[in-house]
């Protein structure tokens, strides 16, 4: 049996052995080298040609940022990030994805995580799916590449932009009963960063969004989408009355679902239990579109592993008035989510990434 070939790239020799034996122990995995900065692994990577890096950000010498985009420029490897959840640590994550990192995984506790063993089936899981994940879509020549800016510009971002359009956008009225929904995960930040910079400032809906992300880290994923894109971008409050033109992330570890409240849309956070292991869950939020029997919906499912949103579209297009599009393979980090939902044959259209916002535009002129 073919095993999974991985590298441990961390400054904590007690972090490097523990990543180490959790992973082998599993019996799927080889880990072929452990390099102590992103420089000694940069060496090591032409040595041990590993399938996988594990990728710590604070190292001396080189730190993971600059080593993962060195490594998207020379060898393309699939990566999964081992996080800090301090906020400047969800900062770095969000821009480590943005750079080509598969994945991440939160450590429980500090730098030097003593109770790493809590997230160890995570772990695996998470490097088992970044061996077969698409790496190639980072490199797609038709997809934007313009959205790298200076991390240190990204780490003094506020909400401001968001408070100022806000007063500009229109709240949702019976002439434009429209909403787009969207479910992501495993490699849906690129993606929605690259969808939601497609769409124009004036979109004439809200566009609600689950991305399975674990609470800490959407606060600056929606942040860091608002930094590059020209319709405001934030994470979702309870009670919050929709407006036109915003896109509204689903704060890790609560649930999304939208309702009516008089001739207006708001929004709901709850943190009842996980449907099949997510919280958000992209099915709760599509189903509780689909009661909006008169507005008119777009339901877009993007890459991610699972299966989450299958059956919410079932329900949106079972109740009417809904256009479904899914993410094709060809772009699709993880082709679980969208696979599953084209299985159901409910789906309107499959396109590559780079043409979803254009179609989403077209649905809602047309609806």
């Amino acid at each position: 049996m073919h095993k999974v070939k991985v590298l441990i790239v961390d400054d904590s020799a007690f972090m490097r052995k523990l990543i180490s034996d959790f992973l082998e122990e599993d019996g799927r995995f080889q880990v072929v080298s452990t390099a102590r900065n992103g420089e000694d692994a940069l060496k090591k990577i032409e040595l041990c040609n590993p399938d996988v890096i594990t990728l710590d950000v604070e190292m001396p010498k080189m730190n993971g940022l600059d080593m993962l985009q060195q490594l998207m420029k020379q060898t393309p490897i699939p990566v999964v990030m081992i996080s800090s959840t301090t906020y400047e640590g969800a900062q770095n994550t969000i821009l480590a994805l943005e750079y080509g990192a598969v994945d991440f995984l939160a450590k429980p506790s500090g730098a030097i995580s003593l109770d790493l063993h809590k997230v160890k089936e995570a772990l695996v899981e998470k490097v088992m799916m970044a061996s077969q994940a698409n790496i190639s879509v980072f490199h797609n020549k038709r997809m934007s590449n313009d959205s790298v800016i200076k991390q240190a510009s990204f780490l003094r971002e506020d909400t401001s932009k968001i408070e100022l359009t806000k007063s500009l956008t229109p709240t949702i009225t019976k002439h434009s009963k429209k909403i787009v929904c969207i479910g992501t995960s495993t490699g849906g930040p690129k993606a929605l960063q690259e969808v939601l910079k497609g769409l124009p400032k004036q979109i004439d809906a809200p566009i609600v969004i689950v991305q399975h992300m674990p609470s800490g880290f959407t606060k600056s994923l929606a942040t860091r989408l608002n930094a590059l894109c020209s319709i405001p971008v934030k994470e979702a409050e309870n009670g919050e009355v929709l407006k036109s033109g915003t896109a509204y992330i689903a704060p890790g570890g609560l649930h999304l679902t939208v309702k009516k409240v008089g001739a207006s849309l708001a929004l709901n956070l709850d943190k009842s239990e996980p449907i099949r292991g997510h919280r958000p869950a992209v099915d709760r939020l599509f189903e509780s579109i689909s009661l909006l029997h008169d507005y008119k919906r777009i339901a877009v499912i993007l890459t991610g592993m699972g299966s989450d949103g299958t059956e919410g579209l079932k329900k949106l297009k079972g109740s009417g008035n809904t256009k479904a599009i899914a993410e094709s393979e060809e772009t699709s980090v993880v082709y679980g989510m969208p696979k599953a939902a084209i299985a159901t044959s409910l789906v309107d259209c499959v396109e590559p990434l780079y043409r979803i916002s254009n179609k989403i535009t077209e649905y809602i002129k047309k609806l």
